[in-house]
């Protein structure tokens, strides 16, 4: 879940495909929600490309053409692409920049805005490859859940199809932790990374300031503050501006987005983690443990309900300002968690990229907005387990995939090899507000340059740089609901954090046992 979609929780209508049907959904159009071990470059063995070259198979060779950059191109295919409206609104421009990248002008692009709703996307990808239809031929999918498509064997393996440059570009040039969930047991690649996704902690700069605090001086935007800072901080600000109604603003509904998101962020900061450390995110199944009933984890926990309920709860968390948070963020999701902060009554918002481009216009505070990576509890070199610690940020974001059913795998290659170009990435980000998936891409002066968000470039940097994955397995439905309930109920006025991790760790050790 990330950027512009949005899952069950959120309602509004999904939108019609062109010439696919989609299941109807109801959602709000907003960003949603939306695995980091080393793993092989897909270096063994000949690409499809070259061994077609090479041998002159029939069938697939059948028609190739030579095009730009060493493309081999199919004469007049359209290859049809699944993305959203903001892809296929901008369709023309980003044709461009694929031409100027080398794509050959015999490969034309039918690009598909599918549904809002992250939910039913997937479904629809499942039902479609299910029944071996041969389009579309590149799907968009997100990264929360690609790889149960990975594990059931329906995506292509891009390791044995793409040429080598490609891999080493994604492999060492993309966010890793956005790579690493779209690789699959083998290490090997079945997704390119189209846009990264990273939330940060957005802040009244102006108030805070007012307040004799000095976000610039210690330089907040790429080095976050500690939780405890973060609620002395917020505290302070509220005392000073009695007008203001809340303090910190984020989500705890019952959703995706509360397990994948901000309770990871908020137990990842503290040193904690689902299934012990990264190796552990994405498997193996029922043969990792379950680390959700330890202190670390159960000390977020108390954390919040101190936001919440306040320094006087039974449960507490010493040294940590209360009161700073309303009881509304358990029915919250990301839309209306953001109202409250866009209309000038809140301190501190957590929430993803479309965000600050909202409050970051003239028309709301421009300048005044400040952004900071998210606050954390312990540093990552006093983290027990590797990869936690420090401001973690959930990963949310978007892959371009490719059917195996698909007649046009050739082209579609050609179509991933050219997004990998550093001027396609920087105009997807420049036209649609895409985050590129390229580290280096953040360091340049186009990314710096483009309107709002370009200001807030270098904690979004720190953000990708510090980004932790959902545990996505074929299990993960069932453990992430289990898990919003019982951290939604831990957080609640009459809940036992304790109790719940307890209950919590009995029923994702049943759900990963019975698998």
């Amino acid at each position: 879940m990330s950027e512009k979609t949005i899952s069950k929780a959120d309602d509004t209508n999904a939108a019609e495909t062109n010439g696919i049907e989609t299941s109807a959904g109801t959602s709000r159009k907003s960003v949603g929600d939306s695995r980091a071990s080393d793993a092989k470059s897909g270096d063994g063995g000949v690409s499809r490309r070259r061994f077609v070259q090479a041998v002159g198979a029939s069938g697939v060779a059948a028609g190739l053409t030579a095009g730009p950059v060493g493309a081999v191109t199919q004469q007049g295919t359209t290859v049809q692409w699944v993305a959203d409206s903001d892809l296929k609104d901008n369709q023309q421009v980003v044709t461009q920049a694929l031409r100027d990248a080398g794509l050959s002008g015999d490969i034309q692009l039918d690009i598909v805005a599918g549904s809002n709703v992250t939910d039913d996307v997937r479904a629809q990808f499942q039902q479609w490859l299910s029944a071996g239809r041969n389009k579309p031929d590149i799907m968009r999918m997100d990264s929360g859940w690609t790889i149960p498509f990975i594990a059931r064997d329906q995506l292509l393996n891009l390791s044995q199809n793409l040429p080598q440059e490609v891999l080493d570009i994604v492999n060492n040039e993309y966010f890793e932790a956005s790579v690493s969930t779209a690789k699959g047991d083998d290490g090997d690649l079945y997704g390119v990374p189209l846009y990264p996704d990273f939330p940060t902690m957005q802040y009244r700069k102006d108030l805070v300031e007012d307040a004799g605090f000095d976000p610039e001086g210690n330089n907040w935007a790429t080095e976050s503050i500690t939780w405890q800072e973060f609620s002395e901080v917020t505290r302070t600000v509220m005392d000073q501006n009695q007008n203001l109604d809340y303090g910190y603003t984020f989500q705890a509904a019952v959703y995706e987005g509360l397990s994948c998101c901000d309770f990871n962020e908020f137990m990842s900061g503290f040193g904690g983690a689902y299934f012990g450390g990264l190796d552990n995110l994405f498997g193996p199944i029922g043969d990792r443990p379950v680390t959700v009933n330890e202190q670390q984890v159960i000390d977020s926990i108390r954390m919040i309900r101190t936001f919440i309920h306040g320094e006087d709860d039974q449960y507490a968390l010493d040294g940590y300002r209360g009161g700073i948070s309303p009881q509304a963020v358990l029915q919250w999701t990301e839309n209306p968690s953001l109202a409250p902060f866009t209309n000038d009554n809140a301190v501190m918002h957590r929430n993803w990229p479309y965000a600050i481009v909202q409050n970051g216009t003239q028309d709301n505070f421009g300048q005044d907005l400040g952004v900071m990576p998210i606050p954390y509890a312990v540093p990552s070199n006093e983290a027990q387990y590797e990869g936690t610690g420090g401001p973690s940020a959930a990963l949310g974001g978007w892959h371009n995939t490719v059917n195996p059913n698909s007649q046009n795998q050739e082209a579609a290659f050609e179509v991933l090899r050219a997004l990998t170009d550093d001027n396609v990435q920087l105009t997807i980000f420049e036209e649609i507000g895409w985050l590129p998936p390229k580290r280096a891409l953040f360091d340049s002066e186009r990314a710096a340059n483009v309107p709002v968000i370009g200001r807030y470039i270098d904690t979004l940097r720190v953000a990708g740089e510090n980004a932790i994955p959902r545990p996505v397995t074929v299990v993960w439905p069932q453990e992430s609901t289990r898990i919003a309930q019982q951290v939604n109920s831990a957080y609640s006025r009459d809940g036992n954090p304790e109790q719940a991790m307890t209950q919590l760790q009995a029923q994702l050790q049943q759900i990963e046992q019975s698998t």
